[in-house]
């Protein structure tokens, strides 16, 4: 019996890594994190309150049946490196790119999620707009205040390194992102952490 019950377990395990970790939908048809932050959706507040907790705001946006914000969820957002970086590092606030929510854009403007969408120019999902770790002194969109982001999804050592590289400052100084990420995978292969190709 006992046998049986560990080729039972076994074969479980290897379902559950060859499938991926399946993620929770939400009543919006969104994928979820539990620790996703839910927040009233007001942008320079989400950047005070992710301050006040030694954090970076993050906004995610998707939207229902998207395949590429499900792969995110389930292959990335699931992977515990992942997850606990931007998990210590990051507010995260989940947008839907055609949800009613109110949001309130850093310049004052009350809109839905669907209007802030527009607004901003995001046009795919996953978009992740990464805020700066201060209210900017004039008044502008989010979009425009953003240092950066991140449109679609990508594999878990360039979608890891681009939160790395946001809460280590990196676009305030001269080595561009695909720069960085060169350097990181370079470093993770001497170091035997991946594979040379």
């Amino acid at each position: 019996m006992r046998h049986v019950l560990k080729i039972a377990l076994a074969g479980l395990a290897a379902a559950v890594l060859t499938f991926g970790v399946r993620a929770e939908i939400g009543p919006d048809g969104l994928h979820k994190q539990d620790w996703f932050a839910v927040t009233f959706r007001d942008v320079a507040e989400d950047i005070e309150d992710a301050k006040a907790e030694g954090k970076r705001l993050a906004l995610v946006f998707e939207q229902r049946g998207c395949i590429y914000c499900k792969r995110m969820h389930e292959e990335l957002l699931s992977d515990p490196e992942v997850r606990d970086y931007i998990n210590e590092n990051f507010k995260v606030v989940q947008y839907n790119m055609f949800g009613d929510e109110e949001v309130t854009d850093l310049d004052g403007e009350s809109l839905t999620e669907k209007s802030a969408a527009r607004k901003w120019g995001l046009l795919y999902t996953p978009t992740i707009l990464f805020m700066p770790d201060e209210v900017p002194d004039e008044s502008m969109p989010a979009s425009k205040a953003a240092v950066a982001s991140m449109p679609g999804a990508f594999g878990k050592f360039t979608f890891l390194d681009m939160f790395k590289w946001v809460n280590e400052k990196g676009y305030e100084g001269e080595e561009h992102f695909q720069k960085y990420h060169a350097r990181k995978i370079e470093e993770a292969r001497k170091a035997g952490a991946i594979p040379n190709e």
